[in-house]
């Protein structure tokens, strides 16, 4: 039974050969083949860090009103144009241009920002 293939091996032969592998790498390279979803994901996540770093940052400090939250816009949107534009060097028209890159993750950002800040906020002074 040496030579022979478990059960399961045999129904999911690589099961992996259809996802591509991910590498760091990748993230700084100019040269690396991006698609429109692989793109995407990057840039949502890179939103999130921003978010919880901010929402950190605004609630420990501590800061209040509305400039503080057009500025987490600004911010999170200065940081995800310059990756994609100046570290990346993509042609944007590729992916449904500016607005489409600038608009992903926004939401979800937003969202977990103001959570962060408002309980990192409220715990650390009330």
């Amino acid at each position: 039974m040496r030579g022979r293939k478990s059960k399961q091996q045999q129904q999911h032969p690589h099961q992996t050969d259809h996802i591509s592998p991910f590498k760091f790498a990748k993230l700084f390279d100019p040269e690396a083949s991006w698609d429109k979803d692989q793109l995407g994901d990057v840039l949502h996540w890179i939103r999130q860090v921003v978010a919880i770093l901010c929402g950190l940052l605004w609630g420990t400090i501590p800061l209040v009103g509305g400039l503080w939250i057009i500025l987490f816009l600004v911010i999170s949107s200065g940081i995800v144009y310059g990756y994609y534009a100046l570290v990346l060097k993509i042609d944007e028209e590729e992916f449904g241009g500016h607005g489409t890159l600038l608009q992903e993750g926004i939401f979800a950002s937003f969202t977990l920002f103001l959570l962060v800040w408002v309980l990192v906020y409220s715990l650390a002074h009330f």
